[in-house]
């Protein structure tokens, strides 16, 4: 499982539902050289090679364009190499699955230019309830739904929205998408056997880039 939509930077193995290997780099801008290192070693660590794989799944957005173009050329790569499937995962659905705490609805967001965020609400079991959109927070961002519900903000975008938001119902979880959650997710999709076409797949970019529980063992 590879991530790198944001400046983060990690890779996770896993063998049937349990995480076998972990790899976790917060330097800004270092995926491009730290990812296939973190492969060979999380890899090595399970005691594994790409053809013992059963499939690659890889974060496919929204999130940096640079680092989401790196991830997902290097799963695709991997995969032609082996000839396993490819998995893409919804990144803010990988925020969603690192929810912790009480509530009753998620908010995963990511830090996007000034106050806007690339947002989607989840409900308590990650499970999406709406498409992911770029939103320009304020104070009274998300009233509706806090009025109603308690609401954990998670991600890079939730420290944003902390400053600014001081409704009782809401609770923040600030931190960055990580591999390793990715596990469920992409255990569901290879039971369904939801693969990306390896030749065709693009990341979700959301806008366009503007220069300046069986046993089963995935990456």
């Amino acid at each position: 499982m590879i991530e790198t939509s944001t400046d983060c930077c990690s890779v996770a193995v896993s063998d049937g539902d349990r995480i076998a290997a972990v790899r976790v780099d917060e330097t800004p801008r270092q995926q491009s050289a730290m990812l296939a290192p973190h492969i060979v070693e999380v890899l090595q660590e399970a005691a594994l090679t790409p053809h013992d794989l059963d499939a690659v799944a890889v974060s496919e957005g929204p999130g940096s364009y640079t680092g989401l173009r790196v991830g997902v050329s290097t799963a695709k790569g991997i995969c032609f190499g082996a000839g396993i499937p490819l998995i893409g995962i919804d990144t803010l659905q990988i925020l969603a699955c690192q929810a912790t705490g009480s509530f009753d609805r998620i908010v995963a967001m990511l830090d996007a230019r000034r106050m806007e965020v690339y947002a989607a609400p989840f409900d308590a079991n990650a499970c999406k309830l709406a498409d992911t959109a770029a939103v320009i927070l304020d104070a009274d961002s998300y009233r509706q739904e806090l009025e109603a519900e308690r609401v954990l903000f998670i991600g890079t975008g939730a420290a944003k929205f902390q400053n600014i938001c001081t409704h009782p119902h809401a609770s923040f979880q600030p931190c960055f998408p990580h591999a390793a959650a990715m596990l469920q997710p992409a255990l569901a999709a290879l039971q369904k056997k939801e693969f990306k076409d390896v030749a065709y797949f693009e990341p979700f970019y959301l806008k366009e880039f503007v220069a300046g529980v069986s046993k089963h063992a995935i990456l």
